[in-house]
């Protein structure tokens, strides 16, 4: 209280020792142009630019860590792919409905892959490198020469948009899943149909034959993952419902030995099926939100995710327990193992690549150019480039080094 008097009797006092004028007292009123004023000194305001100019926000936007960055579209990247045969040749697709094949560290792209009348929103290399897939919105996937650029076949039959496309592993045959609640597999060298693979309820989200070749796995929208027999159609299992995901998937990785998928959901939920008996043998429970990319470890038994949670997990496989979270500022939209398994790289809607460290879960390195959302991000097979797509228009593409 004697504190509050005190401060109440120093106010007085300064109000009893100020000076006022009266209105009698002035003689004349002049009007003066605000331009003509000095400008005033406000107090702290050079703190508050230094403040600005250190603020490692509004700094990022002008940081761009890439070696090339490919300019050559007019809309959102949603799609970028990484030959498997040479590292330097790459392919980028996006929402002006164009696809291009360009070299890393060449201004100007090799070939327009034009013929898309949307969205190009997959894009694929065969493992031999020599074929291009593309993906679109219009429902056709497209098939070109990796070496010159041409139209080898235009495959169409889905009624509804492409939503990803994958190679068999030991050959020319294409697959890809579409909104019309299909998937489709054809010979890309003859751009003949072998089968259509049918039983989903709604848009066939992600899927991919496994590495042996011998099996094909999908992941719906329905809620549900299918696993196909690709010669015969047979749909040989289907799993859905307790305990396993109760919204729709959104992405599915599969294990090196074709007997493990571990799928992602809306729901927020993660699951690793064994896909010879059907059987939900792991939960991986952490994230609170979407889960938007999955991939099992190439050379140890551990398993990494990312959301909309901003996280990026990495789990022990044989126990499902949680070994480490990779904190983000935003959504991780795609991730990608070292060779090693000793670092994971995560692409996030922050527009930022970054280098883990997998096993103490320390981010080691950030790559910075993209000035909005990632989209797609793929690593280069020797694993020295790391390219990606963006909302801003370009695709970019960041060297490792030291990995």
């Amino acid at each position: 209280m004697a504190g509050m008097d005190m401060g109440a009797h120093q106010i007085n006092e300064d109000e009893s020792e100020s000076e006022f004028i009266d209105e009698d007292d002035v003689i004349d009123e002049i009007s003066i142009d605000e331009e003509d004023l000095p400008d005033a000194d406000v107090e702290g305001e050079d703190v508050q630019e230094d403040n600005r100019e250190s603020d490692p926000d509004e700094n990022s936007s002008s940081l761009d860590d890439a070696i090339h960055t490919f300019e050559g579209h007019e809309d959102t990247l949603f799609a970028v792919a990484c030959s498997p045969v040479d590292a330097t040749w790459v392919a980028s697709g996006g929402g002006d409905d164009k696809a291009f094949m360009w070299r890393i560290g060449h201004a100007t792209p090799f070939f327009e892959l034009k013929g898309h009348t949307d969205s190009v929103v997959a894009l694929s290399f065969s493992n031999d490198g020599l074929l291009l897939a593309s993906g679109g919105l219009d429902g056709v996937v497209r098939i070109w020469d990796a070496s010159t650029g041409n139209i080898i076949h235009v495959l169409d039959g889905p009624g509804g948009g492409i939503e990803w496309v994958r190679w068999h592993p030991k050959g020319h045959l294409v697959l890809a899943g579409s909104e019309d609640y299909t998937t489709w597999m054809w010979n890309a060298d003859l751009g003949k149909c072998l089968s259509v693979y049918t039983g989903h309820c709604e848009s066939v989200t992600c899927g991919d034959f496994t590495p042996d070749g011998k099996t094909i796995c999908t992941g719906s929208a329905d809620g549900s993952l299918r696993v196909w027999n690709p010669q015969t159609q047979e749909c040989k299992l289907t799993v859905k419902g307790y305990p396993y995901h109760t919204e729709g998937l959104t992405c599915l990785s599969i294990s090196s030995d074709s007997t493990l998928v571990v799928s992602g959901s809306t729901d927020g939920s993660v699951h690793v099926v064994n896909i010879k008996n059907g059987k939900v043998v792991g939960s991986l429970v952490g994230h609170s939100g979407s889960i938007e990319c999955v991939g099992f470890s190439p050379s140890l038994t551990w398993v990494a995710t990312g959301g909309m949670d901003k996280k990026l997990m990495i789990w022990e496989l044989q126990s499902s327990s949680l070994r480490c979270t990779c904190q983000h500022e935003a959504c991780v939209m795609r991730l990608s193992w070292s060779s090693s398994s000793q670092h994971i790289i995560s692409a996030s809607l922050d527009g930022i690549v970054r280098l883990w460290d997998s096993r103490s879960g320390i981010c080691e390195r950030v790559f910075q150019g993209h000035n909005d959302s990632i989209q797609d991000m793929v690593v280069t097979v020797d694993q020295r480039f790391i390219l990606t797509g963006s909302d801003d228009k370009t695709a970019k593409v960041f060297e490792i080094g030291a990995f």
